[in-house]
């Protein structure tokens, strides 16, 4: 729908599909089973999608009372991290009288496909962690109470975003290997386009920038252990000075860089310094235990909710990142370490 157009009503969606008004509404009330047919239900469905229609949220709650829920989408659950977001977005939720829905895109950071029919027409609002601006068009979310996590607030279509401070993770990361003497790096980069990783790519480098005598290479690499390895074996076989230190997006990229440093006869800490990203509980499985950035993801999914509260309140919510904090742990050392 064009910007300052006139929002679509129920009439246009009835007009679109052939039907009444009360079938219409009878359909986006999900009140049509016995009364309307399954293929016209589908044909206002699909009407109101196309119009990007809306019933009235203020007019429907002084009818029915808030539905008082919320859809949490995320890329998907392959790892802890969005498992913890969603328990810290529940807590909040809970808490407040509301209840969460997870819906986990299977385009990753592609645009999300609607979970369920009319999904506006069943939520009070929506937080998309980890998506890319445009990805939440096909449910509209750009419709709803919005709250980006972990997204460009430059480019966001939310109403609010809420960070964790990636880049000064990835600033404590490079401040311990630098002191610790490294000065030759490669960077593991993950292989996903969207505002975070290009966050990581970009602290990492403004900040070796800053110490004469640093060289960085970058190796990109699906998230996955085995997509690391090969990509951080093909990387550390390349012709040249080889890098002492390898900075990884994420744990589980360390972990395939872990499995490609030994397929090379390389020693962690020894030959090879190796850092991570998220504090997942990989990282204490590794042996040596991972040198990583400890991201608080109930933390992130509590603040996500409390502003998402805050938008659906008409309030401002609170502005700042979230803080993240270095663990070293086994496997960072000076280069040449004994």
């Amino acid at each position: 729908m064009p910007p300052n157009s006139t929002r679509p009503t129920s009439r246009d969606v009835a007009q679109a599909a052939g039907v009444s008004q009360a079938a219409v509404s009878l359909v986006l009330g999900d009140k049509w089973r016995g009364r309307v047919s399954e293929p016209t239900a589908e044909r206002v469905r699909e009407a109101a999608r196309d119009l990007g229609y809306r019933p009235n949220l203020a007019a429907r709650n002084l009818r029915l009372g808030s539905t008082r829920t919320v859809l949490l989408v995320v890329p998907a659950l392959t790892t802890e991290f969005f498992a913890g977001v969603y328990t810290g977005a529940a807590r909040v939720a809970a808490d407040h009288g509301f209840g969460v829905v997870l819906y986990p895109s299977p385009e990753g950071v592609g645009p999300a496909r609607d979970p369920f029919a009319s999904a506006q027409a069943a939520l009070d609002g929506i937080l998309a962690s980890s998506m890319a601006a445009d990805a939440l068009t096909a449910i509209r979310g750009d419709q709803l109470p919005l709250v980006m996590l972990d997204s460009d607030p430059a480019g966001s279509l939310g109403a609010a975003t809420v960070n964790l401070d990636i880049a000064d993770g990835v600033r404590q990361v490079a401040d311990h290997l630098l002191a610790l003497g490294h000065r030759h790096f490669l960077h593991l980069a993950a292989d996903i386009p969207s505002w975070t990783f290009a966050a990581r790519a970009h602290a990492l480098t403004a900040r070796l920038a800053t110490t004469p005598g640093t060289t960085i290479r970058t190796a990109a690499a699906p998230i996955s252990i085995e997509g690391a390895l090969t990509a951080a074996e093909t990387a550390l076989r390349t012709p040249g000075p080889r890098p002492t230190a390898l900075v990884c997006d994420d744990d589980k990229l360390a972990a395939g860089a872990y499995k490609a440093a030994r397929r090379l006869g390389l020693r962690i800490p020894d030959d090879l310094s190796v850092t991570g990203l998220d504090d997942l509980a990989l990282a204490t499985a590794l042996d040596p235990e991972l040198t990583t950035v400890r991201l608080d993801s109930e933390l992130f999914g509590e603040a996500g909710m409390t502003a998402l509260l805050a938008v659906l309140e008409g309030r401002t919510p609170a502005a700042g990142d979230i803080p993240v904090h270095l663990v070293v742990r086994g496997s960072t050392a000076p280069p040449g370490a004994p």
